[in-house]
């Protein structure tokens, strides 16, 4: 598969992107470059490699289970208690500068 000028330019527009000449050129040697490596990497024989379920123990790990369920209860050092509740729906929306009652309200950003 070979990315091309159009498929760039619909990429750039989808985004809201106003990209010179010169960016999609480099992008689209990027893009090709990237697609071409990993053609590459589709070649090597992977038969006697097992699957990969977690790379770090950077959170600990739960010696006692086999493959990603030793990761299922490593916690995180700034959330020792478990998960905080969230506001209510109705606080949060107090202090917004304009609501619908269910939403808060933004002026638009994007002009198209």
């Amino acid at each position: 598969m070979k990315v091309t000028e159009k498929d760039v330019a619909y990429v750039a527009d989808l985004a809201n992107l106003d990209l010179t000449g010169e960016e999609r050129a480099r992008i689209l040697r990027d893009l090709n470059s990237i697609l071409e490596y990993v053609e590459r990497l589709s070649e090597l024989n992977t038969a006697n490699v097992g699957p990969m379920a977690q790379v770090s123990d950077r959170y600990g790990v739960d010696e006692s289970r086999q493959g990603s369920n030793r990761f299922a209860y490593a916690i995180r050092d700034d959330i020792k208690d478990g998960l905080r509740k969230s506001l209510p729906h109705e606080v949060g929306l107090n202090n917004a500068p304009d609501t619908d009652g269910t939403f808060f309200e933004v002026p638009k950003v994007i002009e198209r």
